[in-house]
């Protein structure tokens, strides 16, 4: 008889415990218009994906993953002889993760799993930090690491025949693939768009900034399309412009439409609903 396993983690130091395609300019896209530069492929920066060191002669810290002590947990639910289980490594100290990435891997207190989101709540979990495996069995399902939280250097997925069945490159939880634009390009200090970018599509959060730094444009794409709503903000960072897209990618009974405007002190000048 197959024995039933109930969900079970546990967390050391925690006890139970219980964030445009390459060279092609864009004058008009949907309701905002802006011009682009030639966009630098992260693949293309100098700033190489960070592996864990070993330095000769030296002993590695136990737990510690880019200089940032960790603690180790896992997670095992699932019926045998089919248990699934995760390893990884989370902060010693919750705290907000500082990112453009769309996903933020957590270990969630309450549910007791990890988990991956838009939005995060240091009172509700902690960030993983520092490399995870997925089993199941003897099976290795997934392999990577993560920095405060994003998907950070390669990642692998296998089948259960453990033949690898995708790979993918991050940094600090954006695709490699992504194009960023500078308006500084020699100095390369000022973003001025960042286009994600992964298996030659657009995928995950985009952004246009301002010269100050503060964001002019935020929105998602899916599957190359955009979806849900696209913000445009002033430089003094007050919403200017709402354009609603579709929940979900090829939804032709849907169509973009702009659900409100603001003028530059706040006030609210347009709403669809009125």
């Amino acid at each position: 008889m197959k024995k039933q396993l109930t969900f079970f983690v546990f967390l050391l130091g925690f006890g139970p415990l219980a964030n445009a395609q390459q060279n092609e300019p864009r004058v008009q896209e949907g309701q905002f218009t802006f011009d682009t530069d030639k966009p630098f492929s992260l693949l293309e920066l100098d700033e190489k994906v960070e592996e864990p060191i070993v330095v000769k002669k030296k002993k590695p810290k136990k737990k510690t993953f880019y200089g940032v002590k960790t603690k180790k947990g896992f997670t095992r639910k699932g019926y045998s002889p089919n248990i699934t289980v995760e390893l990884f490594y989370v902060l010693k100290n919750s705290e907000v993760p500082i990112t453009l990435a769309r996903d933020i891997y957590w270990y969630d207190f309450a549910r007791r799993e990890v988990r991956h989101t838009d939005k995060f709540d240091p009172e509700k979990g902690v960030l993983l930090h520092g490399p995870y495996k997925k089993m199941q069995g003897t099976v290795l399902l997934e392999e990577g690491i993560f920095f405060k939280g994003t998907k950070h250097g390669r990642w692998l997925t296998y089948n259960k025949q453990e033949v690898l069945d995708d790979k993918g490159k991050y940094y600090k939880g954006l695709p490699k693939e992504s194009l960023v634009t500078y308006y500084d390009p020699v100095e390369r200090k000022k973003i001025k768009e960042i286009v994600p970018i992964e298996f030659g599509e657009r995928e995950g959060y985009y952004y246009l900034f301002h010269e100050n730094g503060k964001i002019a444009v935020v929105g998602e794409y899916k599957w190359d399309q955009k979806v849900n709503d696209w913000i445009e903000y002033y430089p003094s960072g007050i919403k200017k412009k709402t354009v609603s897209y579709p929940k979900e990618p090829f939804d032709k009974e849907s169509h973009p439409f702009t659900r409100k405007e603001w003028n530059d002190k706040g006030k609210e000048i347009y709403s669809a609903n009125n």
